[in-house]
């Protein structure tokens, strides 16, 4: 059975190797094209369809390094703005070889683009429109005939800048297609860098999985899928990787697996995921070749996970919801907020914290914050900590804590998903009490903005937020959090000395794949006044796949056709030193150490 699924996906990627292989005969002007096909931030194949009826359709191929694409790119900004309301459509497409779908996203949002980028893996797209540079423009009229494929205008060349851009040519041609006549100069020559087709390559003949991918599943995978994991399905035994070849292989290629969304241009994060691209070829070699075992006797010895679901150890006090929540078969599920039967008789120290549910798959997040009867709640204060898609528990550095109040109780607030059938759930909240002296005491600043209406339409609406320390600090790591709409979240310092400095930035936020950011510890510190801004970008339009109604303003709501924008740093003050010995029974205070 293994040697017939191995002889199909080899041969399911043969095809699909030799049609991507296959040169496509350039269309001409006036041409109809038959399907263009693409890769868009969320690793969602896409088509022109996408778009919705367009007067007309204008592709800029663009690539993350091309210095004359990138010069033109605010010109073309530019003319987007300009005739967005004309019913004309302007898409990037990065045809950049070695450029990942987070570089492509990233580039949008460095030279501050509103229209949408694609990846054209293989550039398959353009070839088939006859597109051999990058800053060439292509314009399609409404019934998708090559009308233009050219320049920009004169201006940018790849040996200097003119004066004058000369004639605008790009712009020409659209008042042309949108007046109905031919296009008058329908084919311009381009002074862009040459797109660097993928060549073909032949697969290494002597991977196989016992040596060399194995090795690889356990060290980048494996804390998901496997048994009791968060992924669908285990990939420990060479029969589970031989059932999931193909799919492994392309997400591994556009480098979608492992999740991962932050640009490498900024920061240094401590939980960083990734393959390298030796690793990523071994990989699809071994899809390639047939997904041989090899011999078993080098197979790694396995993994030891442990069988608990609490993944900080056993809990020292497990919290649990007094009763169960009725989810319903279909629909949409209100928030549900749910205070736990527990008060905390004096300040209590926590060095990690869990949040289970005892039905994982219908909890999309959950919040936890700490409450005292009678007192205004305030989310800058009482936040703790919460349990989102790809994200772990809360998990503290030795000497560091978080302190719940005396005389407070927990609180969850709960966002249920329907599964097509009625479900129950019933969360507990796992707490870890420090064994180690505490020094310090986590704190956050949040970065909100409840205060916007993002347009019906709008490709990338910003709505900002900004705090300031007010002491020296050490940073501990980062966390945004925003709805289906959510484009992208950059995070940047603004230090007393004028210093700028870009802490994180998202350029492809994914609602279902919520990362937290890690520092190695004591490496990022900010000084006293350092101000943080927090910016986000939304797409309300009609290109996005998960808008629930692009006609319709959006507002901050907690439901997920409403929109957040939330921004968390955490960290801690450099001047404080607690050296509080906890009793490990409790979570109190002994005395100061």
């Amino acid at each position: 059975m293994i040697e017939i699924r191995r002889v199909a996906c080899a041969a399911a990627l043969a095809s699909l190797m030799a049609s991507a292989a296959q040169a496509e005969v350039p269309l001409a002007i006036g041409e109809r094209v038959s399907a263009l096909r693409f890769t868009d931030i969320h690793y969602l194949p896409r088509s022109l369809d996408d778009l919705g009826a367009k007067k007309a359709i204008v592709l800029f191929f663009t690539s993350a390094d091309c210095p004359v694409a990138r010069r033109y790119l605010p010109r073309v900004a530019d003319l987007e703005a300009r005739y967005r309301e004309r019913g004309v459509a302007f898409v990037g497409v990065n045809a950049g070889a070695g450029d990942s779908i987070v570089e492509t996203a990233e580039q949008s949002v460095e030279q501050d683009i509103a229209f949408p980028f694609v990846k054209d893996f293989g550039g398959e797209a353009a070839r088939a429109l006859g597109v051999d540079r990058l800053a060439e423009a292509v314009v399609l009229d409404g019934e998708r005939r090559l009308r233009y494929r050219g320049r920009v205008d004169a201006q940018y060349r790849l040996s200097g800048v003119a004066a004058e851009p000369g004639r605008a040519d790009l712009a020409e041609a659209i008042e042309d297609v949108l007046a109905g006549r031919d296009v008058r100069i329908a084919e311009t020559l381009v002074d862009g860098c040459l797109v660097a087709f993928p060549p073909p390559r032949e697969p290494a003949r002597d991977v196989t999985f016992a040596r060399d991918v194995a090795p690889l599943l356990q060290r980048h995978c494996q804390d998901c899928h496997r048994a009791g994991g968060s992924a669908p399905f285990p990939l420990v035994t060479h029969d589970d990787a031989v059932s999931h070849a193909p799919m492994i292989a392309e997400v591994v290629k556009e480098e979608r697996m492992p999740p991962w969304f932050a640009s490498a241009k900024h920061g240094t994060f401590e939980n960083r995921r990734g393959l390298s691209a030796d690793e990523r070829r071994t990989i699809v070699d071994w899809v390639a070749t047939g997904a041989p075992l090899g011999d078993a006797n080098a197979l790694p010895p396995p993994r030891r996970f442990s069988e608990s679901r609490w993944t900080i150890g056993e809990p020292d006090l497990v919290v649990r919801m007094a009763e169960p929540v009725s989810i319903p078969a279909t629909g949409i599920v209100d928030y549900k907020y749910v205070m736990l039967p527990f008060v905390f008789l004096q300040d209590t120290w926590v060095r990690a914290i869990q949040i289970l549910p005892d039905n994982p798959r219908v909890m999309h997040h959950c919040n936890l914050a700490w409450f005292r009867v009678g007192e205004k709640f305030d989310e800058n204060r009482n936040f703790i900590t919460g349990q989102v898609p790809g994200g772990g528990p809360m998990a503290l550095d030795a000497g560091v804590a978080c302190r719940i109040p005396k005389g407070a109780m927990l609180g969850l607030e709960i966002h249920y998903v329907t599964t097509g059938e009625p479900e129950t759930d019933r969360v507990s909240v796992g707490l870890v009490f420090p064994r180690e002296v505490v020094h310090k005491e986590i704190q956050h600043l949040m970065l909100t903005n409840g205060r916007f209406e993002i347009p019906p339409g709008a490709p990338a609406w910003p709505v900002r937020a900004s705090r300031a320390f007010d002491g020296d600090a050490t940073g501990v790591g980062l966390f945004s959090h925003m709805h289906v709409r959510g484009r992208d979240m950059t995070f940047t310092a603004h230090s007393p000395d004028g210093r700028d400095e870009t802490l994180l930035s998202i350029p492809n936020y994914s609602f279902d794949w919520q990362l937290a950011y890690v520092w190695p510890r004591g490496t990022q510190h900010f000084t006293k006044g350092t101000r943080v801004d927090c910016v986000a970008h939304y797409d309300n339009s009609q290109w996005n796949p998960f808008n629930p109604d692009p006609t319709k303003p959006v507002r901050f709501g907690r439901q997920t056709f409403e929109e957040m924008m939330y921004g968390y740093l955490f960290y801690t003050t450099d001047a404080e030193d607690l050296s509080l010995r906890v009793n490990p029974k409790n979570g109190w205070a002994q005395s100061h150490n």
